[in-house]
């Protein structure tokens, strides 16, 4: 009897989980599919100018891969960069001096905010500095790009020509994340898949769609929507600086856009499994609004999605159970169906997609320990800056 009751639990779960794997199919914004790319556009009449905002944090190891790109920006308007150095100890600010007197291209300044308030993360605080001397130009957008991220030299020019066209208050590109070793292989491709899993960019572009998510390292701003959504102000606090963007500009009554980049690649390297942890771990505890409820169940629906399948697949054929058998390889073959596409985008081979849940399993301790790094008062750490807990910023309205 007993015996009967664990493989009937088995085969319930496992059907459970099919199912859940079928909506993910087919009612989740087509989450799996790769092909939102930069919307149609057409090139304005009159480039409209543009200012750039770098914030650099002890970045001196990637920039001379991409500050270069940056400033040889094929852009016909008027276009000028500033990258703000928040506190580097590795010289940062002065390679970027003598990178642009090297390369040339666009003006560039390079400035230093000087450390953040009480209130303020690290990164937003430059943020803010750089949009401020921006300002004083009165440019029509703000290009807020990341430290490590390289661009084509047309890079510029097609995101303000998509933002024009489709009349886009905030134009993102998830920018194509460094693939080379074995652990990158593994973890990255995941990374973009479930940032795509939680916020499907077909949804993110519909007008009148509550969801709202932008990828830091390439974000196309509109100056004057910035203001009306008190960029970067009202985020001040924000650890995920790029999703609370867009959510106050959506908020606003802002028009969003996100999808995955061809000519924007990010060059910092992740080589160890460490990395990436870390990479993940920073931030994804504060994902889930520091909340023990939501932490829990993230990690039940990810151990119903992504673990049950395998699991069943092996507990039918130890109980000799052919329908748990059968439902939790259904449910594994549409998982691996729909991570495909980003392993395609990502030109990975095709055999790392049964792995998926193997790398799931490490995201859910890398939530766990989020978590627990957050509950021993630690914080968000990231290049040698720890972040207050949340509950211990006072909140300035």
């Amino acid at each position: 009897m007993g015996q009967t009751a664990r493989v009937s639990a088995i085969v319930w779960t496992a059907a459970v989980s099919l199912a859940a794997w079928l909506w993910l199919l087919l009612c989740q914004g087509f989450f799996w599919r790769t092909d939102v790319r930069l919307p149609p556009r057409h090139d304005p009449g009159e480039w409209p100018d543009v200012c750039v905002v770098v914030p650099a944090r002890d970045e001196a190891p990637v920039l001379p891969l991409s500050l270069p790109s940056l400033l040889a920006q094929d852009y016909p308007g008027r276009a000028e960069v500033f990258l703000v150095d928040d506190g580097s100890t590795d010289g940062t600010g002065e390679l970027a001096r003598e990178l642009a007197a090297r390369h040339g291209g666009l003006p560039l300044t390079v400035t230093s905010p000087g450390e953040p308030p009480a209130g303020w993360t690290g990164k937003l605080w430059a943020v803010r500095h750089g949009i401020s001397l921006a300002r004083a130009r009165g440019p029509e957008y703000l290009l807020l790009t990341d430290a490590d991220i390289a661009h084509e030299p047309d890079s510029l020019r097609l995101l303000v020509a998509s933002a024009r066209t489709g009349g886009f208050d905030v134009v993102s590109q998830m920018a194509r994340l460094r693939v080379a070793s074995l652990w990158e292989r593994l973890v990255v491709p995941a990374f973009v898949y479930f940032f795509a899993q939680l916020y499907p960019f077909r949804r993110i572009g519909r007008k009148g769609s509550r969801t709202a998510a932008a990828a830091g390292g390439c974000v196309l701003l509109r100056a004057d929507a910035a203001e009306k959504a008190r960029i970067p102000d009202a985020i001040r606090h924000a650890v995920i600086d790029d999703v609370s963007l867009a959510r106050a500009v959506k908020g606003s009554g802002g028009h969003v856009w996100l999808g995955l980049a061809d000519r924007v690649d990010s060059v910092r390297p992740y080589p160890r499994l460490h990395d990436l942890w870390r990479m993940v771990s920073r931030s994804a505890y504060a994902q889930l609004r520091h909340n023990p409820l939501l932490l829990l169940g993230t990690v039940a629906g990810l151990a119903l999605v992504y673990l049950v399948p395998p699991a069943a697949v092996l507990a039918g054929a130890v109980t000799g159970s052919p329908t748990a058998a059968l439902l939790g390889a259904a449910a594994w073959l549409v998982m691996t169906a729909t991570y495909l596409p980003m392993l395609r985008y990502y030109r990975q081979p095709p055999w790392l997609a049964p792995l998926l849940p193997f790398t799931a399993f490490l995201y859910l301790l890398m939530t766990v320990d989020s978590a627990v790094q957050h509950y021993r008062g630690r914080g968000a750490a990231w290049k040698g800056r720890t972040y207050a807990r949340p509950d211990t910023v006072a909140d300035e309205g």
